[in-house]
């Protein structure tokens, strides 16, 4: 499944339009990957991320479901729940 969503999505990337949005939703992509990763990583379910953060449930679900803009100052939280730092680069 993961290499037909690989090749639809190149496929896809080859429209102007389609890569234009696709590359201006990147680091939404980027945290969202990342934040599932990392809960992942340490065996933690949406309820038990909340209970160490201080963030709602709810709200971890919006971030992971790209459908919340996090702060900065939620990223860190995350970030320190992770024993992790969070780092922010323009390139």
């Amino acid at each position: 499944m993961a290499r037909y969503f690989r090749d639809t999505l190149n496929e896809m990337l080859k429209d102007p339009k389609f890569k234009k949005e696709w590359d201006e939703l990147e680091p939404q992509y980027q945290i969202t990957k990342a934040l599932i990763e990392c809960r992942a990583e340490h065996n933690l379910t949406q309820k038990e991320l909340s209970e160490l953060t201080g963030i709602t449930q709810s709200d971890l679900s919006k971030i992971e479901n790209g459908n919340a803009n996090p702060s900065i100052k939620t990223l860190q939280k995350l970030a320190k729940a992770f024993n992790k730092k969070l780092v922010i680069r323009f390139m």
